[in-house]
């Protein structure tokens, strides 16, 4: 199926070239969402008419994208979510997930633009790309972790391995120490108990 497109569409052409394209892809993807139109006379007659117009609000569109690509590039987003002591989530993050944990932090992004292949699984600092224009991508870092806390650790470059070797080292100082003070108290208990032993001896041999 031939589509001429409006914009640029990567892997595919940049926009008013006319392409092969598979029906579904073109149904499904190219002509809902307004990138491409079915290439007949009537449609690339349009085109050229309106070419001008068009350029014209794509490279608006695209400083729009540049300006807020530039305070977005490098972002990290806190993303809380409950997971095993392996680090497996409960669940899963996705493109909704990204777009709303940078919303919340003041960038207007849609879940659209978020290029999420497959959902996160796992705790830790994912690296996901965001398309905000045909020609303008940028990449954030989404800081899955089980609390604020642990998200600061991970941020610090902590993995979940590491935090979790740490915790387990520090349960088993504490009960090494808790062993220590029993074994203390136990000593002073024998200390005592000898001492009243050791002065009834000596009344006798008196």
């Amino acid at each position: 199926m031939q589509v001429i497109l409006l914009e640029r569409v990567a892997k595919l052409g940049q926009m008013g070239d006319v392409v092969d394209v598979k029906p579904g892809y073109a149904r499904n993807f190219l002509l809902p969402q307004g990138k491409a139109k079915t290439a007949s006379e009537a449609n690339i007659a349009a085109f050229e008419a309106q070419k001008a117009q068009l350029e014209a609000r794509n490279l608006e569109t695209k400083k729009e994208a540049e300006a807020l690509g530039e305070k977005l590039d490098g972002q990290q987003f806190i993303v809380i979510r409950s997971a095993s002591d392996a680090g497996s989530l409960y669940g899963s993050v996705t493109p909704r997930d990204a777009a709303e944990a940078a919303t919340v932090d003041g960038f207007s992004v849609d879940k659209k633009q978020v290029a999420l292949i497959n959902p996160i699984k796992e705790l830790g600092l994912h690296a996901v790309a965001v398309k905000l224009h045909p020609e303008v991508e940028v990449q954030i870092q989404l800081n899955v972790a089980r609390s604020e806390e642990e998200a600061e650790l991970q941020a610090s470059g902590k993995s979940i391995q590491e935090l979790a070797a740490e915790e387990e080292a520090a349960a088993e100082f504490e009960i090494s120490e808790l062993f220590d003070d029993i074994g203390s108290a136990a000593s002073d208990d024998d200390d005592g108990d000898a001492a009243p032993a050791a002065a009834g001896e000596e009344e006798t041999n008196a």
